[in-house]
């Protein structure tokens, strides 16, 4: 492989903690990435880029950590970069997927999946003709949401009925939400599968933390109750279903969540995410860090884009202005 120069990447993140591991991964390998935080301004009318390849890590989850998130304004940036000549590895169509359950849900259902029983809607007063058609225990999720936020169980409906009259109904900051049936999980566990390239990468099973908080990845466990993370190995049929949404999404690097239907023994798809940072204690967990592995196809796309370049693509250093 060739040495990648240090204008070939950039990395847009918000999270001050979570790409510790990715950014020392680089530096094992002697790699320097232009590190971008999606605030200040960009110029629509200026095309040019940070860097040839742009690697996108912005959460979904960063309108718990502020009001002003970027998850709008990133998709917009990123399809900007895109349209100067970038390689953008999850890139703003990708984003637009990961930022709505909705989409992700009709993404499965289209592959042939099993999905739980949901309605999507926009208004308060429509929750309750959705949950009817559903029936109870059920759950309202905001459209946008992430380490479990915005997630209430309703067990009857006159309880869905005061929290409307109360408004005190999830809020998704898309104002969109969606009314799924509760699920009892086989096990209390749920299945994650990464994905790097559209193929499989590794599966882990996490239970605990809570009634909806799994997030295993560092700095995202919560101080509250623990989850429990262990190696998965899941039956090869969900594992090609995984690569199979990957492919349809368009996703590069990213996980997909399915659980186990403890009423019938279906495997149920319901979330996807584009944000995945990996296991925490990864060595511990899996025997080995697939950080080495996202580093490997960094390095490949970026060899790719620097042969399009020599070759007479459009690409040029240079980018935001972020601190």
């Amino acid at each position: 492989m060739t040495g990648p120069t240090p204008t070939e990447l950039a990395i847009l993140y918000e999270h001050p903690a979570w790409f510790i591991p990715l950014f020392q991964a680089l530096e094992r390998r002697g790699i320097r990435a232009v590190r971008l935080l999606p605030d200040g301004d960009w110029d629509p009318a200026q095309h040019s880029l940070p860097a040839r390849v742009v690697f996108n890590r912005i959460a979904m989850s960063s309108f718990l950590r502020s009001s002003e998130h970027p998850i709008f304004h990133a998709m917009a940036l990123l399809d900007h970069w895109r349209r100067a000549g970038a390689s953008v590895i999850n890139g703003a169509e990708v984003m637009a997927i990961d930022a709505s359950k909705a989409r992700q849900l009709s993404l499965f259902a289209g592959l042939g999946l099993a999905i739980p029983a949901t309605r999507v809607v926009h208004r308060a007063c429509d929750v309750e003709a959705a949950a009817r058609s559903i029936g109870f225990p059920l759950v309202v999720k905001a459209n946008i949401g992430g380490a479990g936020a915005g997630i209430s169980r309703f067990d009857n409906l006159d309880d869905l009925r005061a929290a409307v009259a109360d408004q005190v109904l999830p809020a998704s900051v898309d104002g969109v939400l969606l009314v799924q049936e509760f699920v009892p999980v086989r096990d209390g566990l749920i299945t994650r599968i990464e994905t790097l390239d559209r193929h499989f990468l590794y599966a882990i099973n996490v239970s605990g933390g809570g009634a909806f908080d799994l997030c295993p990845a560092d700095g995202c466990q919560p101080d509250g109750a623990p989850i429990s993370i262990t190696p998965a190995r899941p039956d090869p049929v969900l594992v090609h279903a995984a690569e199979a949404i990957a492919r349809a999404a368009g996703l590069d690097v990213g996980g997909v969540e399915v659980m186990i239907d403890d009423r019938d023994g279906r495997a149920l798809f319901y979330d996807l995410n584009a944000l995945s940072n990996f296991v925490a204690r990864p060595l511990d967990v899996l025997g080995w860090d697939p950080h080495e592995r996202l580093v490997d196809y960094l390095v490949k796309k970026m060899d790719l884009s620097e042969s399009r370049n020599r070759q007479g693509a459009t690409g040029s250093g240079g980018g935001l202005h972020c601190s």
